[in-house]
């Protein structure tokens, strides 16, 4: 897998074919292979595969570039994304300050993988292999559960660019939650299996949810790309496909489409039309819609997969549960 020159832009000819299948998928459908869809208006004067409703695949991506960061498109894409979806993303330095509050708490101290330098919205990067508090191990750190809400290009959760200026990000500055882990995945293994290992379970430990369907390919695109890039830095190589296909897998589970507010599928909830013995037809909206509920929608409610525990069908871990359901 590589990366177009000199620029953030992750080329979908870059990804095997079979793997970016896997990016695409939306498990939430269980045993039926299907695909995130669009959800977003931007591309349907591109004809048929390309409507709001439509699911992204692998024919309409590969070879025609169309799927950018959001820095890279024009300035009427970005106001109209603003404008229909309230899409804002966030500066690196933010999120590098935001992400470590969760690891000053985590740590019980302050300028554990950074020290912020206000001046110019920058960081200076901890040189020094991370070391833990009293009772916690790093194998804690690295499978403590992480959540982007409505992440977009998944900016906290990965850094390999900076998502409002376009900036490239070295490996060993990155910030995101994803970033941290896998540096101290690195710092405290030696093989490659002990490594990947590790590695798979702080994927594991990163989850997020979007919208719109181009954004969160380009989410699992780049968390893809940052288990590459830290284990290309680890051993001076790329990782197997094997292993590239599993992570992906891990990815597809973990970032996931849905309508943050009501817990399914967005654009799934829906009026039902009962028609009775005399043709008299009436319409039922949705439960959940009418009373702005988590509860009672009629859409198709999102699945995910809680790595740490077992199915109770098979008895291998990761059970499948209703995103609704860890809502209080």
């Amino acid at each position: 897998m590589t990366r177009k020159k000199n620029t953030v832009d992750v080329l979908e000819t870059a990804i095997p074919e079979d793997i970016l299948e896997i990016l695409l998928r939306d498990h939430t459908y269980r045993d039926q292979i299907k695909h995130i869809f669009w959800a977003t208006s931007d591309y349907e004067s591109l004809g048929q595969g390309y409507q709001y409703t439509d699911t992204i695949e692998c024919d309409k991506i590969i070879g025609n570039n169309i799927i950018i960061p959001r820095v890279l498109k024009s300035k009427l894409q970005q106001n109209n994304r603003v404008r229909e979806m309230a899409e804002v993303f966030t500066p690196a330095w933010i999120c590098n300050a935001q992400n470590n509050l969760i690891d000053d708490a985590w740590f019980g101290c302050k300028g554990i993988f950074n020290i912020v330098i206000e001046e110019n919205n920058s960081w200076k990067v901890n040189p020094d292999k991370i070391t833990f508090p009293k009772g916690k191990t790093w194998k804690d750190y690295v499978r403590d559960n992480r959540m982007e809400i409505t992440c977009g290009e998944a900016p906290y959760l990965v850094n390999r660019y900076d998502t409002t200026t376009g900036e490239e990000i070295p490996t060993e500055r990155r910030i995101g939650l994803l970033d941290r882990k896998l540096r101290v995945v690195s710092e405290n293994t030696v093989t490659s299996d002990e490594w990947l290992d590790m590695a798979q379970d702080a994927l594991k430990s990163i989850y997020g949810f979007e919208w719109q369907g181009d954004n969160l390919l380009l989410a699992r695109e780049a968390m893809l790309f940052t288990f590459r890039d830290f284990y290309t830095a680890k051993f001076g190589k790329q990782p197997t496909k094997t292993s590239l296909k599993y992570a992906a897998y891990i990815i597809s589970w973990n970032l996931w489409q849905m309508d943050g507010l009501k817990g399914v599928i967005p654009g799934s909830c829906h009026i039902i039309e009962n028609i009775s013995l005399f043709s008299t037809v009436t319409k039922t909206p949705c439960r959940g819609c009418e009373q702005e509920s988590f509860k009672y929608h009629n859409g198709k409610y999102c699945l995910i997969k809680d790595w740490k525990a077992k199915d109770p069908q098979t008895g291998k871990p990761g059970r499948i549960i209703r995103y609704v359901d860890l809502i209080k």
